[in-house]
């Protein structure tokens, strides 16, 4: 080959240096998407550990989480005068809480409550956590300012975000319009990223998910509903999906029997592969501070045992509602310690 040849071909690569090129061209190709996935399937098995560590096995209806009554009337998120809580919805999630009952009504606007009020009560229409109604008492069936239902949800959905292995479960004592729900449900960003759907992920033929694959696929919210005709949007009919006992522990708070607030689901029902989640309310006609401590300590947890327990088939409540879920009688057990004891067993 003379020397014009070879200028043409070039400079000459010698094999191992032909190797390195290649090694290098590969690496600069293939490594960097390699590496990403494999640091997301670490990040999948990190939080897979983390949610195991958390919840272990137990599918969602194996587990008993504490719930609060009324829990959007408290003294710090409006004025009310009469009060089921404490603290505020955020707060009582801070504490342990992990389902939340509220009752929702349609509120349209007032322009003469906006007038009485001198401005302070003019609030949009919308969906409003009240009680009983939303113009009727001010601090009593509803309260200033107004609590609205997205807002409510919204703290929510804060709250899971910032707590990555917790689940929460909405109850609603729902007073509105299928379409008015949904309306309200529309404005919570990042709802339906956490909301768990029961009615589209095979439930009701394969029984509930473990609580730890939930918080893998960051499913970590369920909502129910007394009303129908809210699927759609992925809040559950109630009726469907639970059992619940009759709510009051009557004025005296002697009413300690369990019986089923529904005469035709009775709280042991039996469907073949899937157990409906217990519902179980403790708390009196009307609540106070004094007459909740004389209920929540040695009273709940021997209800539980005693009478809630057997009335279900020998299973423990998932969900336990209570009023001033802070206060016990000085037993040494409180809401929050019957339900850590439920889930140690």
């Amino acid at each position: 080959m003379d020397t014009s040849d070879r200028a043409c071909v070039g400079p000459r690569i010698t094999l191992p240096r032909a190797r390195w090129l290649l090694l290098a061209l590969c690496l600069l190709l293939a490594c960097t998407p390699l590496t990403a996935a494999a640091a997301d399937n670490s990040g999948s098995h990190t939080a897979r550990t983390a949610a195991q560590a958390r919840w272990g096995d137990k599918r969602l209806d194996e587990v008993t989480m504490l719930a609060t009554h009324n829990s959007f009337t408290n003294y710090e998120d409006a004025r009310w005068s009469s009060v089921s809580q404490a603290e505020s919805v955020r707060g009582q999630l801070d504490r342990g809480v992990r389902g939340l009952l509220l009752d929702t009504h349609w509120y349209e606007r007032s322009t003469w409550l906006c007038v009485i009020s001198f401005g302070s009560d003019c609030y949009p229409s919308d969906v409003y956590l009240c009680h009983g109604g939303c113009k009727t008492f001010a601090g009593i069936t509803y309260a200033l300012p107004r609590q609205s239902f997205h807002q409510a949800m919204q703290t929510v959905v804060d709250f899971l975000n910032a707590h990555p292995q917790e689940v929460v479960t909405i109850f609603l004592e729902d007073y509105t319009s299928a379409g008015q729900l949904g309306q309200s449900l529309n404005k919570v960003r990042g709802l339906q990223e956490l909301l768990f759907r029961p009615d589209l992920t095979g439930v009701r033929e394969h029984g509930w998910p473990k609580v730890a694959d939930m918080v893998t696929a960051n499913k970590r919210l369920l909502l129910f509903s007394g009303g129908s005709g809210r699927e759609s949007f992925g809040v559950m009919n109630e009726r469907d999906w639970t059992v619940s006992n009759y709510w009051s522990l009557g004025d005296l708070g002697n009413d300690v029997a369990c019986t089923s607030r529904w005469g035709d689901i009775p709280l042991d029902r039996k469907e073949p592969g899937f157990n409906r989640l217990f519902v179980m309310s403790h708390f009196r006609n009307v609540p106070t501070i004094l007459t909740a401590a004389a209920d929540n300590g040695a009273k709940l947890r021997d209800r539980i045992a005693q009478q809630c327990r057997p009335a279900a088939g020998g299973r423990n409540p998932n969900v336990v509602a209570v009023d001033f879920h802070q206060r016990s009688d000085g037993s040494g057990h409180t809401p929050r310690s019957i339900v850590e004891e439920l889930n140690s067993r």
